[in-house]
């Protein structure tokens, strides 16, 4: 047992190593070639910080692996929220002002309802995965053509004072963006591999593990971007992060695992995980909305979603 324990604890040092590679290896390159930062912000650094669940769950479904596929992308997203923006509104209360991710939180709403009505019959069909992937891509056109659109964002701007303090020159840039692709690939299947035999070890459910370690695991990235966004006080990159990437998770994670393999999906995933994931989202319309101006996640509420992951894990352990 404790071959797969270190292959774990290697893959997932590795796995977050390479995703901060890819992630700065990325936006460096598309700087380059003068991409506007909000659009870097919304797709390269979106797209990169949610490279570790997508691979992870491409290669579990791959190899017949459901649970933690889709363990850990709802895992994620109940981590994002509940873990990570309460970690962070903890360490800084996190102001919302941008127009571009107050729209996103109705749009995560509907896309969460859109997973619940998939699993209700029981199955992830590949045409129910291929919906999800379908929507994605429109969601992306629609997301990017409204950012350029606009002449000034919030998000934007935070973005391209993070570019400006990070030079990197065009050869490195290419070197890590191809290096830690590769190094992502090599760490999932790792990881992945640790983990079931972990799961099988202790007779735990793929699903339990995927849901906890390796889902805590891949968000590791957004927190670590979260946390430093919001100590800089840039809290728009620090929500945009967790927004981008449940919904990148939901659609699109899922959907290539589900396209990739169908699958059946276990009860609890639907009364359980997917209640959780949809109660959290929900909880971001009272907490970070903001109704009557600005919205903001103070200390306590960062506290109570912290708690709430505390207890939401507590019951997967003790009831698995």
């Amino acid at each position: 047992m404790m071959v797969p324990f270190i292959a774990l604890l290697f893959g997932l040092a590795l796995l977050v190593w390479s995703a901060d590679r890819f992630v700065d290896g990325s936006a460096a390159v598309a700087r380059h070639f003068g991409m506007p930062p909000l659009l870097i912000g919304m797709v390269v650094v979106g797209f990169g910080t949610s490279a570790p669940e997508m691979v992870v769950s491409a290669i579990a479904s791959a190899q017949n692996n459901p649970g933690i596929a889709l363990g850990n992308a709802y895992g994620s997203n109940i981590t994002n929220i509940a873990l990570i923006l309460g970690i962070t509104a903890l360490i800084s209360p996190i102001a919302v002002h941008s127009q571009v991710l107050r729209k996103e939180l109705p749009i995560l709403a509907a896309v969460t309802a859109l997973a619940a009505f998939q699993l209700w019959d029981g199955e992830l069909s590949r045409n129910d995965a291929m919906v999800l992937l379908a929507v994605f891509a429109g969601l992306m056109i629609w997301t990017i053509a409204q950012g350029l659109t606009k002449k000034t964002d919030p998000f934007g701007t935070e973005m391209e004072q993070e570019l400006q303090a990070q030079t990197v020159p065009v050869g490195r840039a290419i070197f890590w963006l191809i290096g830690g692709l590769l190094l992502l690939i090599v760490s999932s299947r790792i990881l992945v591999w640790g983990a079931v035999k972990i799961a099988h070890g202790f007779g735990v459910s793929d699903l339990i593990i995927g849901l906890t370690i390796v889902a805590v695991g891949t968000s590791l990235p957004e927190l670590a971007s979260s946390v430093i966004a919001t100590r800089k006080g840039e809290h728009d990159i620090a929500l945009g992060n967790i927004l981008g990437s449940n919904l990148f998770n939901t659609l699109a994670v899922v959907g290539i695992a589900g396209v990739i393999r169908p699958m059946a999906i276990a009860p609890e995933v639907f009364s359980r995980d997917l209640l959780t994931m949809g109660l959290l989202t929900l909880s971001l319309f009272a907490i970070g909305f903001g109704f009557r101006g600005p919205g903001r996640i103070n200390r306590l509420e960062g506290a109570a979603l912290l708690a709430s992951y505390v207890g939401y894990t507590y019951y997967l352990v003790m009831w698995k």
